[in-house]
């Protein structure tokens, strides 16, 4: 099914990147327009070097230099190109999503907040795994670390907000809940989503091509399995 669209316009962002606001809201309509624009706006010139999906928005970083010269300034003669494509990426349909499943271990230290966020949602931990991975989400927008994905879908009984206090360590593959929206750490860093489980798969790696396992658009299901499962999978 098409998406019926108004009209797309791309704004300058800085002197090397435009940026198309499709909407005011991070709702499914804004998603799907997000989404139609991604795949033909990354080969549509050749001067685009990256087109980056936000909740609301998608930038396309270029090199001024490989705009063809006109009369106008490069970012106005790209935005008219992509502007004038718009149309066409939004009416077609949009294509199945990849499901990718990922392994998560729900149990003891690599779970610290799971019982917290059974409290807040007075909920027992079984019934809070059960609903984690019970739903199937959507890829949203890849942010704030490289291959972070930032999850829609999430059962709103699950809904819990931020620590008051962010970690200075989380581990890489942990599984957090950040207010209405879920996410895995693919690195280790700084974080403040309660974290309920782990995944033993590297979600990036920069030796890989592509370096992140999720894409936007890509649906997403968690699967629970045991502390042994987890050492296996994660054991080089």
């Amino acid at each position: 099914m098409g998406v019926t669209s108004p009209p797309v316009r791309f704004d300058p962002l800085g002197d090397c990147a435009l940026v198309a606001r499709l909407g005011e809201r991070a709702d499914d309509e804004t998603f799907a327009r997000v989404h139609a624009l991604l795949s033909l706006l990354r080969g549509a010139h050749p001067a685009v070097r990256d087109v980056v999906a936000g909740f609301t928005t998608v930038t396309v970083h270029y090199e001024p230099a490989e705009v063809e010269e006109t009369a106008d300034l490069p970012h106005h003669t790209l935005a008219r190109r992509l502007e004038a494509l718009a149309p066409d990426a939004l009416a077609r349909p949009i294509a199945s999503p990849r499901l990718v499943d990922i392994p998560v271990c729900y149990e003891g230290e690599l779970a610290p907040d799971l019982d917290e966020v059974a409290r807040h949602t007075g909920l027992d931990a079984r019934e809070v795994v059960a609903r984690h991975t019970g739903a199937t989400y959507d890829v949203r927008m890849i942010g704030f670390l490289p291959g972070f994905p930032y999850l829609a879908g999430l059962d709103p009984r699950l809904a819990t907000p931020r620590r008051d206090e962010p970690r200075a360590r989380v581990p890489a593959g942990s599984v957090g809940i950040g207010g209405e929206q879920t996410g895995v750490y693919p690195l280790s860093s700084p974080g403040g989503w309660r974290l309920i489980g782990r995944t033993p798969l590297r979600l990036f790696d920069p030796e890989r091509d592509p370096a992140s396992v999720l894409a936007v658009g890509d649906r997403v299901r968690f699967r629970a399995i045991d502390r042994a499962a987890y050492e296996r999978v994660a054991s080089p």
